[in-house]
C-alpha cells in the first residue's frame, strides 16, 4: 500500500477541523451524514466557508475528505450494537417520528449518497448492510413499543 505524506497544510486543516468542528458533534452517524452534506453531490468536492477561508478551498476539501473518509472507516466498524444506538440518538435528534424516519430511510436509503467516493466496495457494501440490519432492529423495537411511545 504506498501511503503519501499528508501536505502540512491539509494536515492543519484537517486537526483544525476535527478540533473546531467534528469535536462538537458527538456521535460517528453524526458526524458522516455532517461530513457528506459538505460535499457537493455533482462534483464530488468538499467545501467548508471557514477552513476555506482560513486555508484555501482545495485544503479545505482534501480535509473535508480525508475526514469524512476516516469517520466512514470507523463507522464501518462500529459493532452493529453501536450503530443501532448512534441510530436512535440521531432519530431522536433529527425530531422525526421514529416510524417516518426508519421508513424514509429504508426506502430512499440516504446513507448510500453519503459514502465517500474513494471508499472500496467492499467497505461500502458492509456499512450498507449494517444500515439495514440496525433499521430492521430498529423497525422491530418501534413495533414492540407501547403506542403511546411510538407517535410522539
Amino acid at each position: 500500500m504506498n501511503t503519501v505524506p499528508k501536505r502540512t497544510d491539509v494536515r492543519k486543516a484537517t486537526e483544525d477541523l476535527q478540533r473546531h468542528t467534528l469535536a462538537n458533534i458527538p456521535r460517528l452517524l453524526d458526524r458522516f451524514v455532517y461530513l457528506a452534506s459538505m460535499r457537493d453531490y455533482n462534483t464530488g468536492l468538499y467545501y467548508h466557508d471557514g477552513l476555506a477561508a482560513r486555508f484555501s478551498p482545495d485544503v479545505a476539501c482534501e480535509a473535508l475528505a480525508d475526514c469524512h473518509q476516516e469517520v466512514c472507516r470507523q463507522l464501518t466498524l462500529c459493532s452493529l450494537q453501536d450503530l443501532v444506538a448512534q441510530m436512535e440518538a440521531y432519530i431522536e435528534s433529527s425530531q422525526t417520528r421514529p416510524a417516518d424516519f426508519i421508513a424514509a430511510w429504508k426506502e430512499l436509503e440516504p446513507y448510500r449518497v453519503a459514502v465517500p467516493v474513494r471508499t472500496d466496495p467492499f467497505s461500502a457494501g458492509l456499512l450498507f448492510s449494517n444500515f439495514r440490519v440496525a433499521l430492521a432492529i430498529l423497525e422491530e423495537r418501534l413495533a414492540n413499543y407501547p403506542r403511546s411511545l411510538r407517535v410522539a
